[in-house]
């Protein structure tokens, strides 16, 4: 499992004297995207699809240090907003009550503050972060002693006792670096009595313990953009099942085809837009400063465009032309890779400059036409911030991954500065042209991140755009 890590703080610790104590100058640190595992699986299980990785990402970032006082909090309104669209699902619910509850790192062994305001969902009222025992409970981030500002949950008027507590673990704080996803399996009952967690979300341990979903996660390292969670379809409830079937899977294999017939015909020297990736000559193919950088699929696979399983949408990657074939034709969709006999297949010249990127978006390609005015208008406002958190979450994933760490099939992400892709359980590596790396960057018109090869100074303005501070792995 990837560890997520905020900055060394080389100039705190230059200066602390020789004679401090050592609990006030060690940080505490944990394993974040352990966080929000068993939330993403939940919400992968209940058909959430490309929604589901980058606000587990985004949630995870939030449990840094350096992160601001509420953010935790905010992550866990849109984990809650999500189960919301998917049928209220309890489970998802839960999970995000007992998130937000996870101790956040300390950057030198103090206790750290508590929002001051009141969440968007009711169902996470009264529920606050427990710290880490080895946090001096009686001083706080900056200095600030108990009954000063922040150091006293929402809603109440005096210190916790026992200090450092939280509704799922009252009996105290949680020892330094473990998950409390892993300790409990109830949020608990919140502090103002006003949280619906409902007897389906407290009931989630005999359904599917927490540790044992987070034993069975994939690697977070490889939460990238264009696995089509194949493997979590077979999860599914049976509504998402039958709504894949009845609702946009043929249009998913439809649009896959009509994809591949326009990829048909582009070449290295098509028009191409920054940020969007394609298939040129079997090829994968990323759009550098307005030209096409391929990158070889390995041998015996080549390059295609899927139809996603759990919501409306396509992916690309490398994978043999029988499974393409095979997971389109399972769609209901005719006529091959390419619907060259499919009535509905739009033709290729169609869009062929423009083709579709592979992207951790919640808006996919298929739909990209009649969500754009939406998408605009709100990408400053809603999700800009959120991105840039969740690309620089994922390029600290990808700084310590190496060519033998577990991954998925169709899984993608950076490894030592190149477009990695899973093949058989393992990365191979394409490396960027001359000047280039592999980078994780934020979407601009919906939520979601996209990896491509770019510029360390383009990724690092990019991000900065959205109003992340940090720079590429904040």
């Amino acid at each position: 499992m990837v560890q997520l890590t905020d900055a060394l703080f080389f100039a705190l610790l230059a200066s602390v004297a020789r004679a401090a104590p050592l609990s006030l100058t060690k940080r505490i640190q944990q394993t974040t995207i352990d966080a929000v595992t068993p939330w993403e699986n939940a919400c992968d299980a209940a058909g959430g699809g490309l929604q589901c990785n980058p606000t587990a990402v985004a949630a995870a970032a939030t449990l840094l240090a350096a992160a601001g006082n509420c953010d935790q909090q905010n992550s866990a309104d849109a984990m809650v907003t999500l189960a919301k669209s998917l049928n209220n699902n309890a489970q998802m619910i839960s999970l995000a009550q007992i998130f937000v509850q996870q101790p956040r790192n300390s950057p030198n062994s103090v206790a750290v503050p508590y929002c001051d305001t009141a969440p968007q969902n009711s169902e996470l009222n009264g529920f606050f972060q427990c710290q880490f025992q080895g946090s001096n409970q009686k001083t706080f981030v900056g200095g600030v002693a108990v009954g000063g500002a922040n150091t006293i949950p929402f809603g109440q008027t005096t210190p916790l006792s026992p200090a450092g507590s939280c509704p799922a673990n009252p009996s105290g704080p949680v020892a330094d670096g473990v998950q409390l996803n892993t300790l409990v399996t109830s949020p608990g009952t919140p502090s103002s009595g006003s949280a619906s967690t409902g007897s389906a979300a407290s009931s989630v341990a005999a359904a599917s313990p927490a540790s044992s979903a987070a034993a069975t996660a994939p690697s977070s390292a490889t939460t990238s953009s264009t696995s089509d969670n194949t493997g979590s379809s077979a999860a599914a409830g049976s509504s998402t099942s039958s709504t894949s079937s009845s609702g946009f899977a043929l249009s998913n294999g439809q649009a896959a085809q009509a994809l591949n017939a326009q990829f048909a015909s582009l070449t290295a020297s098509s028009p191409c837009t920054s940020g969007q990736n394609a298939c040129v000559g079997g090829a994968f193919a990323q759009c550098v400063s307005g030209a096409f950088v391929t990158t070889t699929c390995s041998g015996g696979t080549t390059c295609a465009a899927l139809p996603l399983v759990n919501s409306a949408g396509t992916s690309i990657a490398c994978t043999t032309t029988a499974d393409a074939e095979a997971r389109i034709a399972a769609t209901g969709a005719t006529g091959g890779l390419t619907g060259s006999s499919a009535s509905g297949a739009a033709p290729a010249s169609s869009s062929a400059a423009a083709p579709a990127p592979v992207t951790t978006s919640a808006a996919p390609a298929s739909s990209a036409s009649s969500n754009s005015a939406a998408s605009s208008s709100s990408s400053t406002s809603s999700f800009a911030l959120s991105n840039g958190q969740a690309a620089q979450a994922l390029n600290a994933q990808f700084a310590s991954l190496t060519t033998s760490s577990s991954c998925s099939t169709g899984q993608q992400a950076c490894v030592n500065g190149g477009f990695a892709q899973c093949v058989g359980g393992s990365f191979v590596v394409d490396q960027c042209g001359t000047g280039l790396t592999c980078a994780a960057l934020p979407l601009v018109n919906s939520a979601g991140t996209s990896i491509t090869c770019t510029t360390t100074a383009d990724a690092e303005a990019r991000i900065a755009a959205t109003g992340a501070t940090g720079g590429l792995t904040g």
